[in-house]
């Protein structure tokens, strides 16, 4: 039996681009951009004695400059997901490393594969395009997943606070200190921003726009309606915290009652695939027979295109709206 190592390879060459894309993050920036963190980043900078205002203007810039790049020719389709992980790399430099693990995923075909140059080349950019894109879709479901989470404690804890006689902005601030990160950060620079004089409300519109979180804009126009007609803040944010949990508690049933039609819908859309790849390593001799034949493209096309067609409509089916 003849055993090929191709798509083995091909395999770990494309996690070795990604573990390249995590090392060099880690590198440029250590353990300061981690989500992990018990001391959000803003105060870890302060603490460093960074001035206020310089802390403000870097954690600005580092969460609005992918957005601002929109422009760039086939950067768009990374700018939403990386402004949503608020990746610290600016847009160049994130260009320039999916440059450079192109160039290290090519270099690893050369050396371990027989194909020819084209092929090579194109495998290489997709893997380095693909890889920095499978990266930063991670992060920014990562950092998504936590905000979500420490949204209801921060509305909690901005209720106690103003129970208790203090401002707005100073619950807001009682949030970025107490709160880790993603949220932590996030309020903080709505805490400078307001020390500053930007209004709160416009603050927290951008937030919501930036993590495009639904409850964000419920807290956004519970302030605003506050500040424009009066009424008990306190109560009104208690009342939107114990709605962002049963949000919650309804999201998390609705996941659980979908997650096997979601796995079969996962493994039937896999299964062809994992069968090519057996066959490929198990015996690459298979389709010698058959590949000259003129018709064995268009019928490959037309499998491809059957099989973008099932993924596209298990995912529809088990997508549920709530």
């Amino acid at each position: 039996m003849i055993i090929s190592a191709t798509p083995i390879i091909y395999g770990l060459i494309f996690v070795a681009v990604l573990l390249i894309v995590e090392g060099i993050y880690l590198l440029v920036f250590g353990k300061s951009i981690s989500l992990n963190n018990r001391v959000n980043r803003r105060l870890e900078m302060l603490d460093k004695g960074q001035r206020r205002e310089q802390v403000l203007e870097q954690l600005r810039k580092e969460a609005t400059q992918h957005s601002k790049a929109q422009g760039i020719p086939f950067y768009s389709l990374l700018a939403s997901k990386a402004q949503k992980a608020n990746i610290a790399f600016s847009p160049m430099a994130l260009i320039g490393v999916m440059v450079l693990v192109s160039f290290i995923a090519f270099l690893g075909l050369t050396l371990g594969t027989q194909a020819s140059t084209p092929v090579r080349a194109v495998l290489a950019v997709g893997m380095g395009v693909g890889g920095v894109y499978f990266w930063v879709n991670g992060k920014a479901g990562k950092r998504l997943k936590l905000a979500e989470d420490q949204l209801p404690d921060a509305v909690e804890l901005m209720v106690r606070s103003l129970r208790v006689g203090h401002p707005l902005a100073s619950a807001i601030q009682a949030v970025a200190k107490e709160i880790p990160d993603p949220l932590g950060t996030e309020f903080g620079i709505i805490a400078d921003e307001a020390a500053y004089g930007r209004n709160v409300v416009d603050s927290l519109r951008d937030l919501a726009e930036r993590l495009d979180m639904q409850d964000l804009r419920f807290l956004a126009v519970a302030v605003s309606i506050q500040q424009t007609s009066g009424g008990n803040l306190a109560e009104v944010l208690e009342g939107l915290a114990k709605v962002i949990r049963s949000r919650f508690r309804l999201f998390r049933r609705v996941r659980a009652i979908t997650a096997e039609p979601k796995w079969s819908g996962v493994f039937l859309s896999a299964f062809p695939v994992a069968v090519l790849v057996v066959i490929q390593v198990v015996a690459p001799t298979y389709y010698d027979n058959v590949k000259d034949s003129p018709s064995f493209v268009p019928a490959a096309l037309i499998v491809f295109a059957l099989l973008g067609a099932n993924v596209l409509f298990m995912k529809i089916m088990t997508t549920i709206k709530v």
